[in-house]
């Protein structure tokens, strides 16, 4: 299959307004849950979970925690001008911007743009007892995204305190309403840890403390990887082909001991979330480019939208993560940190994630292409049954287990 002529109208299905689910339910583990069995399908609650996954298996989570990356300033003449947190430009590490004191930039997408050509926006809170003014200027464009440069006259005070005071968690444009108290705990997942994401891997967000209990307890291994979720995941394909469709970069941090812990089980796994997906397939292919050059720099490991396909990929998946393993060492790092533009679609042969968890997704969406390609092009089918089964759609929504 050539993946770059696939037509994104074949990646559509009738979705009423009425099935996406605008909140969660009371009890985060009391959805649905589809199991897609080696082509055969059939539901129960999500609760149940473990009991459909074999012991001894590896079960991989992503632990990112949604930002409150949407922040207001109101002009002098009025208008709302709304700035929302893309990706931190300087300090550029997630870690040292959410840290920072006095000042920092980001890539931002600017809402009522048209309104703030020029000057400085200011907004004055209190934060921990102290009287704040953050400032913020206009950079240049890039790609589709404005440089902002905040500034803010108490050392004290880091931007995660600022973001904490008077940032708005980002939830779906899908559902149509606003952001409301609620959503703060249920747009998180239980597990989640490190800030920098816009927008939650909603696989996760079924998970509560009593089934990951039963997941370990099934003799079932947990590991954690950290992939930033970008406001690019709801990126319509506006393109008659996905060739056309330039993905989104997001970073990535994978851990030595996660790595360690998929060797040792085959380099085989069970994905939460497409999110997990990207980052434990990306691993094999910089896994790849490090078997053919073990001296790049954590940049040079980025994998490009279109590598997987451009480039086909021998490599056994336990040797190309031995390759990551090995650059660790010889770089002394306990982490590996570089960033992902991965599209996986049908014609991609997946290399690491065996069995995947996830919601469902919005027609004509990379995500579904995703899908697609991991239930070898069945995925009409599970949507069908999801559909008439009275299943709840996107990110509030139900979830499944897919089985190829």
């Amino acid at each position: 299959m050539d993946t770059r002529h696939i037509h994104i109208n074949d990646y559509d299905y009738p979705l009423p307004e009425e099935r996406i689910a605008k909140y969660p339910l009371a009890e985060r583990d009391s959805s649905k849950l589809l199991i897609y069995n080696h082509g055969q399908l059939s539901q129960d609650v999500f609760r149940n979970l473990p009991s459909y996954l074999p012991t001894g298996a590896l079960m991989v989570f992503n632990n990112t925690k949604v930002i409150q990356a949407r922040i207001h300033f109101r002009k002098d003449t009025g208008a709302l001008i709304e700035v929302f947190l893309l990706e931190p430009a300087v300090p550029a590490d997630y870690e040292q911007m959410f840290q920072a004191t006095a000042n920092c930039s980001w890539h931002c997408l600017i809402g009522n743009l048209k309104k703030w050509k020029e000057g400085m926006l200011r907004r004055e809170f209190c934060v921990k007892g102290h009287t704040v003014t953050l400032s913020v200027e206009r950079g240049g464009q890039a790609g589709g995204s404005n440089l902002v440069h905040f500034s803010w006259d108490n050392a004290k005070v880091t931007f995660a305190d600022i973001l904490d005071a008077v940032g708005e968690l980002p939830i779906p444009p899908y559902l149509n309403r606003k952001t409301e108290e609620s959503d703060m705990t249920t747009y998180q997942t239980v597990y989640s840890k490190i800030k920098g994401s816009v927008a939650a891997p909603t696989a996760g967000l079924h998970f509560t403390e009593r089934v990951l209990a039963a997941i370990e307890a099934k003799g079932i291994e947990r590991e954690e990887l950290t992939l930033h979720v970008g406001a690019g995941t709801f990126k319509p394909v506006k393109s008659a082909e996905i060739e056309g469709h330039t993905m989104h970069t997001e970073f990535i941090c994978v851990h030595r001991h996660t790595i360690e812990r998929l060797i040792a089980h085959g380099a085989q796994a069970i994905a939460v979330g497409t999110t997990s997906v990207r980052t434990l397939e990306s691993l094999y292919y910089m896994g790849v480019k490090l078997s053919e050059n073990p001296d790049l720099g954590e940049e040079q490991l980025h994998v490009s939208q279109w590598e997987p396909y451009d480039k086909p990929a021998t490599l056994l998946p336990v040797d190309a993560l031995l390759c990551v393993l090995a650059y660790l060492d010889s770089h002394h790092l306990d982490a590996l940190h570089s960033s992902t533009q991965i599209i996986i679609a049908p014609g991609y042969e997946y290399k690491i994630v065996k069995m995947l968890v996830t919601n469902f997704h919005q027609p004509q969406s990379t995500l579904l292409l995703l899908v697609s390609a991991f239930v070898n092009g069945d995925w009409r089918r599970i949507y069908n049954y999801a559909l008439d089964g009275g299943f709840r759609f996107l990110s509030y929504g139900d979830s499944s287990l897919l089985i190829p």
